[in-house]
C-alpha cells in the first residue's frame, strides 16, 4: 500500500478499501447528496448494516467501479 491507497472507513482498520458505500442522511443531505464510506471485505457487511438500519443506505459498489464512473 501507498499513501494514496484508499483504506477502509472501519474504525482502527488500515485495511485496504475494496468497496464503496453511498449513502445520505435524508434529515440533513438533500436527496441526490452522497456521502462515501470505503470498507474492506472484511468490514462490508458491517458497515453496510449499520447504514442500512438507519435508512442511510443508498448503494454499495466496487471501488474500481465507483473510480470508473467519477472519472466518465
Amino acid at each position: 500500500m501507498t499513501d494514496e491507497t484508499p483504506i477502509c472507513s472501519a474504525k482502527g482498520c488500515r485495511a485496504a478499501a475494496v468497496w464503496v458505500l453511498a449513502w445520505n442522511n435524508p434529515k440533513i443531505h438533500t436527496p441526490e447528496r452522497r456521502k462515501t464510506w470505503l470498507a474492506c471485505e472484511e468490514h462490508r457487511e458491517h458497515l453496510a448494516q449499520f447504514l442500512g438500519v438507519r435508512g442511510f443506505l443508498k448503494d454499495v459498489v466496487l471501488l474500481s467501479q465507483w473510480q470508473a464512473s467519477e472519472g466518465a
